[in-house]
């Protein structure tokens, strides 16, 4: 299953102090209800992010161009390249969010609505029936422009929600943050997936039968654009900015000085470090965290169903960071990291092993109810480590970040953590295909490498049986790396947690 992008914000209040207050929330319920549909609007486009793959799996998109199709989700592990801009450059009389917030979301509503016109014969659909395959490159670059849209926003909410709530509520941005984003990726994966299979929807909210879903892609991106293009009307017009304090700096000197700030941290011994650690830990997860849904799907499972798997992992997502932060230690945040480390690479290889042990069920007009319990206890363990996993390396963020970089230290992690995963997803889709080894049952010298190879076998009678499949050989190879890893990165951690402050705070700041 994908895994969600989650942050907190450290505003130096706790739940305690919170309920202490006397004022409360009170003055602030417009701006944690405006923040919470921000947010949630987020979230619209990275549950898009994890269902166009299973829609594009179910039109015949090869592994090769799920990987060109993944490097549409890279503006999100990437922000921090145009972040200092939109913090530094703005027209103080609209407003300092609001100068990148309401052309970014006037643009992600005009281009969902541009998009809903042609994205179903884009994707593979045919008034006539007959399905060509997706214009994958085309997806790519839009879907690409979209999301980096998005990204913008959400740089821009998120210095917003520093801003806009009182003092002692600051607390609550990390609430909204967390509730809207994943209402949002709910809306935008699960329900979307869900009402867009006519399978679920004559199964479970329909008296008579269709061919169709009730929501269709066309349909769901016209809905959402409007939604977008009517809210940030609403907030250009009837939401104002508090005034701040005028920085030090002029905009453009601004910015160029948290370019400065972030090579000046990247020369630092220590992040550098931990930068490699980031880049590579998760190379032992990739196949199994980017593949293995679109294998499911090839072999027969329903998209709905394993949407709809995401939905038990939802309490999880909200009560886990509570359990893991009272398990951890301050002194020595990644110690659970590593501990947890080898049982997730277990469960993961146990998720990965459902495919071939129960391969023989999927495919089946009625799948057993044992195969979808089996797959929510394996999903809802690997969502314990990986939660696990996050919450500490947060923690061991908070700790080594030097304040006098504001939030800069922070983002440069995270942006590193979330590059980890997307490089490694993108390279385990690509792989499969090269890896990959078919034979056409009727032609000795057809391998079946290529669509037109793959016509040549049907079109003489025959089928292209699978030799070697790709995807269990780089479960091998990723199980490998990630044991190697293991015994190596381990030790880099433990070396990580034992260096003096010093070693992370910015040479001119010491």
């Amino acid at each position: 299953m994908p895994e969600v992008r989650r942050r907190r914000h450290s505003e130096g209040l706790s739940i305690e102090n919170l309920t202490d207050l006397p004022e409360g929330i009170k003055g602030d319920e417009w701006n944690i209800a405006l923040l919470s549909l921000l947010y949630l609007l987020q979230g619209i486009p990275l549950g898009l992010a994890s269902a166009i793959p299973l829609i594009l799996q179910n039109h015949g998109a090869s592994f090769k161009q799920q990987a060109e199709f993944s490097f549409s989700q890279w503006p999100f592990s990437m922000k921090l390249l145009w972040a200092p801009l939109v913090d530094s450059l703005y027209c103080r009389k609209f407003g300092r969010r609001k100068t990148w917030l309401v052309p970014a979301q006037y643009l992600i509503g005009f281009f969902m609505v541009f998009l809903s016109g042609s994205v179903s014969s884009w994707l593979g659909y045919r008034e006539n029936g007959k399905d060509e395959g997706p214009q994958v490159a085309l997806l790519t670059a839009l879907f690409f422009t979209l999301y980096f849209l998005a990204a913008t926003q959400d740089i821009a909410v998120d210095g917003w929600a520093l801003t806009m709530l009182k003092r002692h509520n600051k607390g609550y941005a990390s609430t909204c943050n967390s509730v809207g984003q994943t209402a949002g990726y709910f809306l935008g994966y699960v329900v979307f997936i869900a009402l867009e299979s006519p399978d679920f929807c004559n199964k479970y909210l329909r008296t008579e039968p269709q061919p169709d879903g009730m929501v269709t892609l066309s349909g769901f991106l016209y809905f959402w654009g409007l939604v977008y293009i009517a809210i940030t009307t609403l907030v250009a017009i009837f939401k104002h900015e508090a005034e701040e304090i005028s920085a030090d700096l002029p905009a453009l000197e601004a910015a160029k000085h948290s370019y400065k700030q972030l090579m000046t941290i990247l020369k630092l011994p220590s992040i550098r470090l931990i930068a490699f650690i980031l880049l590579t830990s998760k190379i032992g997860f990739a196949a199994c965290d980017g593949v293995t849904s679109l294998k499911l799907i090839e072999g027969g499972v329903p998209k709905e169903k394993l949407a709809i798997l995401a939905v038990p992992l939802v309490p999880l997502q909200i009560v886990l960071p509570i359990l893991v932060s009272k398990w951890s230690t301050t002194e020595r945040p990644m110690n659970l990291y590593v501990k947890v480390f080898p049982y997730r690479k277990v469960i993961l290889n146990n998720s990965c092993n459902l495919v071939t042990v129960l391969r023989p069920v999927v495919g089946l007009s009625d799948i057993p109810a044992y195969y979808y319990i089996t797959l929510l206890i394996i999903l809802s363990l690997h969502q314990i480590t990986m939660t696990a996993m996050f919450v500490q390396a947060m923690a061991f963020y908070a700790v080594i970040s030097d304040p006098s970089a504001g939030g800069t230290y922070m983002t440069l992690l995270n942006t590193l953590s979330n590059l980890g995963g997307t490089w490694t997803t993108t390279v385990a889709l690509w792989l499969v295909d090269p890896l990959t080894q078919k034979y056409c049952s009727t032609v000795a010298d057809n391998d079946c490498s290529e669509s037109n190879l793959v016509t040549a076998c049907e079109a003489a009678e025959g089928k292209c049986m699978t030799h070697l499949d790709g995807y269990y050989l780089e479960i091998g190879l990723c199980t490998i790396f990630g044991f190697i890893w293991f015994k190596w990165g381990r030790n880099a951690i433990r070396y990580l947690q034992t260096r003096p402050m010093e070693e992370w705070a910015i040479p001119n700041s010491r």
